[in-house]
């Protein structure tokens, strides 16, 4: 069976999980955003930033930002998930993507893995939530995400008309003293 939102809903400790990793199935009351030819887009989520998962009649998942950034980022609810639990910095991976590089994305990806602040609860996160929805591995959560982002023509736009701008963003890792130390 297909992992969707009710039945990852229906498996508790794995919502606690993934609670841990920045992942909330609770949705804004008021919709603070419209995508186009959607009338009524379907929340599914937020995260501690704001920003809103919502999953579209494709199927794919799109993530609109409180910073009015929005596009797609998973295929599938599966693949939202599965991302979220191999990169769960997935938003910073596109924040040091130096425009929308994938070896920029890469190497970002790699560098940030390395300062989690506490490897062991993010590794204990991922395992719980594979086993409790029987999830296997990502081959390549970073490509998959490149290629969600890159072919993204949802169009969000704010309540009052003015559209999102795409999630890469222009940044990379040489940007930031903390990863750019990492690195060396």
């Amino acid at each position: 069976m297909p992992l969707t939102p009710e039945v990852l809903i229906a498996q508790g400790e794995a919502v606690a999980w993934l609670g841990s990793l920045d992942v909330s199935f609770t949705t804004d009351e008021e919709p603070w955003f419209t995508v186009d030819g959607i009338d009524s887009p379907r929340q599914i989520g937020s995260d501690g930033s704001g920003g809103a998962f919502v999953l579209l009649p494709s199927q794919n998942v799109l993530y609109v930002s409180s910073e009015c950034r929005a596009g797609i980022i998973a295929e599938s609810f599966e693949a939202f998930v599965q991302l979220v639990i191999a990169r769960p910095y997935w938003l910073d991976i596109l924040k040091f993507s130096a425009g929308g590089d994938l070896p920029e994305m890469r190497r970002a990806a790699d560098e940030l893995e390395a300062t989690l602040d506490d490897q062991d609860d993010v590794n204990e996160a991922r395992e719980e939530i594979r086993r409790g929805l029987d999830l296997p591995d990502s081959s390549d959560p970073v490509g998959a995400l490149y290629d969600a982002v890159a072919a993204s023509d949802a169009i969000v736009r704010a309540t009052d008309g003015s559209p999102f701008t795409p999630l890469f963003n222009r940044f990379s890792i040489d940007n930031s003293p903390m990863l750019r130390n990492a690195a060396a």
